[in-house]
């Protein structure tokens, strides 16, 4: 039989030795357990199912139920006599055979007890999702953690009410796999006396950030989650924790005229201890030589293997010689990141006056490329108008340097959006990732590109795994609560969904998300509580109303027949173009929009009744 559980691991601590010490204490320990135990447990509707040795297995239906239990078990174990115990809770499907019981959820219940201190409580993020709204609960989160015979890091939580012990992350060593090669770059400051040279100080970062994602075998956290830190004064302890990584990379910059200064410190996450610190007082002419040389000595102390003195190949190549040129496209990247329809122009506009005086910058070309490829697909520029641009862009930057991850992108998404080439345009994206494992739009782009070829998990894989790389995106997180609504997994897109309503209680596409994944799990009539604040916060009277035409309606036939099985409405392979573009660009109502054939990535539109073009193309078959 199998069946969806909390599962809770509990494990005396010491037993063995004590055994061998004093034999009667140590029996009058383990009785005193086994009473708690059962009468704690069975108090909160839990089952004892298994013993072994020092230890047991229990399993609820709740997991709320579970940490409530698990809680009351601790505070009364430190009465005398006290009884040591460490506990680990995660919910996942079991299997249960004669009285033995077995499952993935069991073995990394199993693996978060090992990991817990002393009368301490871990749990896995999937508890947290469930409990993290009771006000009786306390929390701490611990990290990430990579756990014997767990393929992905596990992001873990410490119970903290009164008598439960928390302890620091650095308690924790010699209990998990040890990795010294995860490292965030944290935004440079800005120590300009001119405020306008934030776009210098973050295009920095950014350089740094991508040479050393070039390092193999450093695993590198994007920019959207780094640059989430900006302007805060939060702990690197802190930082290390939410971004899962070991090391910080943090410094400044002043700039002034041709002149410039740079200082770069490498700290330790785990204590706060500077590994490396530097400043570079330089001529603009020799930015990229400093820039090579910061990622070089990084690369050094990060990898036993590597140092300056035995790297063969440049980190940061000087692609160009014009510093006025590599000015404008910083300030491109400035305003690139923040994009926005206006920002993108802007982004553009910089990137052309880069070109302009430097007609062979391939990054200029590629990052524009990219530009065109966002304000087309978000329906603010015409595709047929845009796709030539990013063809012809991305093939310029190519042909310059086929290094460029940007490039393989800005093509990927063509062959993606506007081609239809699919076996084209995985393999560009591919390539972007094999030439920059943090290229966070490439792990996006794949994740549409199986979406559209039907293979729904792997569209969920591959934004789990963007996710890992930028935890803290808001497009990531959204995209991946999407994809969770096409594969069915509506539990999992509501929890994404709270995650951003967390940051922001009125981001549209989230209370849309979440109407949706509430709605497809049959319960109409609370989806329509979320579709009707979607279409309060559009403040127009005819934005905003797909969602409770549906929901009305379903909610109608369930009334009037039975509720329906929930629609399949997720693309299926060899979908229209016009479909393609619905799923990807109209977020708002992803799973439904994607449904409706009404807008075309080409010029004008295509009926949902015809299938002839009138856009003055001949029609290609697919």
């Amino acid at each position: 039989m199998r069946q969806l559980a909390a599962i809770l691991f509990a494990d005396m601590v010491g037993y063995t030795s004590l055994m061998q010490e004093n034999e009667p204490l140590a029996r009058l320990k383990r009785k005193r357990l086994k009473e708690v135990l059962e009468a704690t447990i069975s108090k909160f509707n839990g089952k004892v199912v298994q013993y072994y040795g020092d230890g047991s297995l229990s399993i609820f239906g709740s997991a709320i139920e579970c940490v409530d239990s698990a809680i009351s078990i601790q505070q009364q174990l430190q009465q005398e006599p006290k009884v040591s115990l460490r506990m680990g809770i995660h919910t996942g499907d079991v299997a249960i055979e004669d009285e033995s019981i077995y499952g993935d959820g069991v073995n990394l219940a199993s693996r978060i007890e090992s990991l817990a201190v002393p009368g301490g409580i871990f749990i896995s993020e999937k508890v947290y999702d469930e409990i993290r709204n009771q006000q009786n609960i306390q929390t701490r989160e611990m990290g990430y953690f990579e756990l014997k015979n767990v393929k992905l890091p596990v992001r873990i939580f410490a119970i903290a009410n009164s008598g439960v012990t928390v302890p620091r992350r650095d308690e924790l060593r010699g209990k998990t796999k040890q990795t010294n090669n995860r490292l965030a770059v944290l935004p440079f400051v800005n120590m300009s006396t001119d405020p306008e040279n934030e776009y210098f100080s973050d295009g920095i970062t950014e350089e740094l950030l991508n040479a050393l994602t070039r390092v193999e075998g450093l695993q590198v956290t994007s920019r959207t989650s780094a640059f989430a830190f900006k302007g805060k004064n939060t702990d690197i302890r802190d930082i290390a924790i939410q971004l899962n990584v070991d090391r910080i990379l943090e410094g400044s910059v002043r700039k002034s005229g041709n002149r410039v200064r740079i200082t770069a410190q490498l700290i330790n996450a785990a204590d706060g201890y500077h590994i490396w610190s530097e400043s570079y007082d330089r001529n603009l002419t020799d930015i990229f030589e400093v820039q090579d040389e910061i990622s070089s000595i990084i690369a050094g102390k990060l990898q036993d293997k590597m140092s300056a003195a035995e790297k063969t190949d440049y980190l940061v190549k000087a692609p160009i010689k014009n510093v006025a040129a590599y000015t404008h496209y910083l300030r491109g990247l400035h305003y690139l990141n923040k994009i926005t329809p206006a920002d993108s122009r802007k982004a553009i506009e910089c990137f052309e006056e880069a070109i302009a005086l430097e007609p062979n910058y391939a990054q200029a070309y590629a990052r524009s490329a990219g530009a065109y490829s966002h304000l087309a697909v978000t329906g603010q520029m015409l595709p047929d108008t845009a796709f030539e641009v990013v063809k012809r862009y991305a093939d310029k930057a190519l042909q310059v340097d086929d290094t460029i991850a940007e490039g393989h992108i800005a093509k990927g998404s063509a062959y993606l959006f506007y081609d239809w080439k699919w076996k084209e345009a995985f393999d560009e994206l591919q390539k972007a990732i094999e030439l920059n494992p943090s290229a966070i739009d490439a792990y996006q782009l794949l994740g549409y590109y199986y979406l559209i070829m039907g293979q729904k998990l792997k569209a969920v894989e591959m934004l789990e795994e963007a996710e890992k790389i930028d935890p803290l995106s808001p497009v990531i997180s959204q995209t991946l609560g999407n994809m969770y609504l096409f594969a069915g997994r509506y539990d999992e897109a509501i929890v994404q969904a709270d995650k951003m309503l967390d940051l922001n209680p009125t981001m549209r596409i989230s209370i849309e998300m979440k109407g949706w994944a509430t709605g497809l799990k049959g319960d109409w009539e609370t989806a329509l509580t979320f579709f009707k604040e979607v279409h309060r916060l559009t403040n127009h009277p005819l934005k905003g109303l797909i969602g409770l035409g549906f929901g009305r309606s379903r909610r109608y036939v369930a009334l009037a027949g039975g509720p329906p099985a929930a629609p399949d409405l997720s693309p299926a392979p060899g979908l229209r173009k016009s479909r393609a573009r619905s799923t990807i660009c109209r977020s708002s109502s992803p799973n439904l929009k994607a449904s409706f054939p009404g807008v075309s990535t080409r010029r004008g539109t295509r009926s949902s009744t015809s299938t002839a073009p009138r856009s003055g193309r001949s029609a290609r078959s697919r």
